[in-house]
């Protein structure tokens, strides 16, 4: 069976939208450029998300010591062990908000990245708050030259989670940043985290419609994971009842469901998160990877009959915003 996006997966995968976007194997190499957060820093709160420790993602090679250059050059050799086919390259600025700056010194920073060998686009990783409109203006024009995409963390669609977890922004002013940067011609990706304290199942399964309602590109689903070094993990070990955590089976179920209900021309980029096992601080699914939860999940979309957009009702309203994306 073919689906919408032109292919026989039972979602819209995203190793084949870069297949399509680009024709051969492109490879993200992450870069920590020294970024911080508006809600770490002081401006609007201190500590950062409540679940947040960007040490349990950052690979080794990535550090705000070393200039942008030496990170991919030592991000390139490091990926060439298992990608050798990719010769060319995004940098992806991971860690913290990165927009979180003054344009011109952004403009640096990107300029710095775009200009090494190999380097096609830019994947960013920032706040709503952190975006303003001259940045927009920047990033709209450079997306004319090269690769650009924006990862907005939504992380979740209720206020009361986001107050909860320390994000100190509303989902409304997260949804209005996204239009904005749809507006202005630019790819968006979205962050969306599942099991955050104070939500049901059935809360967590209504952001399928909620989202799906939003001009997004990419999006990235991650179940929530305990991890050391955060606020969440002290609040975890006095008060674990407030935690609605998923085992790897009803994960399983959970997202596949979830995706079912999902726009199908949203590009799955990540159904799931996975930290080194010394940073668990809490429930855990083993040493199990990615590659492996992601063969169980295509096996139970297909046990089920199931896909994604299978139950998408795609509102009127949505068409002016998804046609630019």
């Amino acid at each position: 069976m073919k689906y919408p996006w032109g292919h026989d997966r039972r979602f819209n995968s995203y190793a084949e939208y870069f297949k399509k976007e680009f024709g051969e194997r492109v490879q993200k190499v992450s870069i920590d450029a020294g970024f911080t957060c508006p809600n770490r820093d002081g401006t609007l709160a201190r500590g950062g998300c409540s679940y947040c420790n960007n040490e349990a993602f950052n690979p080794s090679y990535c550090s705000p010591d070393k200039s942008v250059t030496q990170q991919l050059q030592e991000g390139i050799e490091f990926h060439k062990v298992r990608y050798r086919r990719a010769k060319k390259y995004l940098a992806y600025f991971q860690t913290y908000s990165n927009t979180y700056a003054p344009i011109e010194k952004l403009k640096t920073i990107y300029d710095d990245a775009l200009a090494f060998p190999g380097v096609i686009g830019l994947v960013i990783g920032t706040r709503t708050d952190c975006m303003d409109s001259e940045k927009l203006a920047y990033f709209s024009q450079l997306s004319k030259k090269v690769y650009v995409i924006i990862e907005y963390g939504i992380e979740s669609c209720y206020d009361k989670t986001l107050q909860i977890i320390n994000r100190q922004q509303s989902f409304n002013e997260t949804r209005e940043m996204i239009l904005k940067t749809n507006d202005a011609g630019i790819k968006t990706g979205a962050h969306l985290i599942f099991g955050l304290p104070g939500e049901s199942r059935e809360e967590m399964m209504a952001e399928a419609e909620i989202i799906s309602e939003l001009p997004i590109t990419t999006v990235k689903f991650h179940q929530l994971q305990i991890v050391k070094g955060t606020a969440m993990a002290k609040d975890y070990a006095k008060n674990p009842g407030k935690y609605n955590l998923f085992t790897l089976d009803d994960y399983i179920s959970f997202i596949t469901q979830f995706i079912s209900k999902l726009n199908p021309q949203f590009i799955i980029e990540r159904f799931t998160g996975e930290v080194p096992p010394r940073f668990h601080a809490g429930p855990n699914w083993g040493i199990i990877r990615n590659d492996r939860v992601n063969l169980e999940i295509e096996k139970h979309l297909e046990i089920n009959n199931l896909w994604q957009g299978k139950y998408f009702n795609q509102m009127p309203h949505q068409n002016k915003h998804l046609a630019a994306t």
